[in-house]
């Protein structure tokens, strides 16, 4: 069974896309490729096992185990060294990320306290898309009365647009919720 927003992408937004960019065929139409959910935490340079906490969250929110990340460089401000673990991330393709992405659009966006859209100056100039949440108690699938440490993340969509307009559009079709346009 394809998940519901991967039919929606293929018999509506691509049909929307084209008569709206005017491409000559289907292939030509951006796409989603990846979204990539990633949580750093300042808290993991004194206490490594606060990332394994995180992670089953994310675990559940996600439904794919993520992998750790490690620090590129030693900072001796901030008592990092090169090669320390600093966060977590899951990389999402496929049914898993149409899933993740209807999921957070539906009903987890709502749920963000005086939410009126997402901005719309976070594209990255090459089909990219970037957000920052500021807890995951908004996913349904946290029980917030069992969450042990309350984290945010970022969360990142790379698509095969070659503009930020085209990036836009295809996101709006797919539900994405931006703020509006002064």
């Amino acid at each position: 069974m394809s998940a519901r927003l991967k039919e929606h992408y293929l018999n509506k937004v691509v049909p929307s896309l084209i008569s709206r960019f005017g491409y000559k065929n289907r292939h030509q139409v951006p796409k989603l490729v990846k979204v990539v959910v990633n949580v750093t935490s300042k808290d993991a340079v004194n206490d490594s096992k606060v990332l394994d906490v995180m992670a089953e969250d994310l675990a559940l929110i996600t439904g794919q185990k993520p992998v750790r990340t490690y620090a590129k460089h030693a900072i001796s401000a901030f008592r990092i060294r090169e090669g320390m673990p600093l966060g977590i991330k899951v990389t999402l393709r496929g049914e898993r990320m149409y899933e993740f992405i209807d999921r957070f659009f539906n009903l987890a966006a709502p749920k963000i306290r005086d939410f009126r859209g997402f901005p719309t100056d976070s594209f990255d100039g090459r089909g990219g898309y970037s957000l920052g949440l500021s807890e995951q108690v908004i996913f349904p699938e946290i029980e917030v009365a069992k969450v042990k440490k309350i984290f945010g993340m970022t969360i990142t969509f790379q698509t095969t647009a070659k503009h930020d307009d085209e990036a836009r559009a295809l996101l709006e079709e797919l539900g994405m919720p931006f703020a509006k346009r002064k």
